[in-house]
């Protein structure tokens, strides 16, 4: 193979078909390769003997020089969510909790939870389903999430999230909102409300006000 520079382009000629071709890579312009050979150039033709690999590495040693990429730099990569708590960070959160939380049953409050899970997940990063990620809910304002779709009635909210929020919107959700999305018929016992609420204090990063 050859690299012909000549008359302001670059062709490719084909050694075993003596055919000349349009160099094939359209984000190098014969200017610089001109440029950079200038040198070597006699009578205003050059013809370059070289292997295709030698071509390859031309034409990447061209576009490094001339900052012309084949793309837009690759985005840079999202943080790392943070590890799981382990059982013994789970205990003692659970024990910072304020009454009634502290004397949740998290087991208890897990299984509870499992009727819920069709429609949220609860993991740092997770995605949104019928209703949002509740990663980070305590401490949010409702209806804030940026990149769910809310109802207007829940936007249309002036409330955070606690626990006591939580615990009453949980016992009848129809009631405490009208106008949602949500079609969960609520909670009624008062202790699976009390565990599944300090169930995801400790599973979506909750952290306890300091002092």
């Amino acid at each position: 193979m050859r690299l012909v520079v000549a008359g302001g382009q670059i062709r490719a000629v084909d050694s075993d078909y003596q055919v000349r071709l349009p160099f094939v890579h359209p984000a190098i312009s014969p200017q610089p390769v001109a440029r950079l050979l200038r040198s070597a150039i006699t009578g205003g033709t050059l013809e370059i003997l070289m292997n295709r690999t030698a071509l390859v590495a031309l034409a990447a040693l061209v576009l490094t020089g001339c900052g012309q990429g084949s793309g837009p730099a690759p985005a840079a990569p999202a943080a790392p969510a943070r590890p799981a708590p382990t059982a013994a960070e789970k205990a003692a959160l659970l024990a910072s909790l304020p009454a009634p939380w502290n004397a949740a049953d998290l087991e208890n409050g897990r299984r509870v939870f499992a009727r819920c899970r069709s429609c949220h997940t609860i993991t740092e990063g997770g995605p949104n389903m019928t209703g949002p990620n509740l990663y980070g809910v305590f401490g949010r304002q409702a209806g804030a999430r940026p990149d769910f779709n809310y109802s207007a009635a829940m936007k249309a909210t002036d409330f955070v999230w606690d626990g006591e929020r939580l615990d009453d919107w949980l016992e009848n959700p129809r009631t405490f909102l009208k106008g949602t999305k949500m079609s969960f018929a609520g909670i009624p016992d008062a202790e699976d409300r009390r565990d599944v609420v300090a169930f995801l204090k400790v599973e979506t990063g909750y952290a306890p006000p300091a002092g």
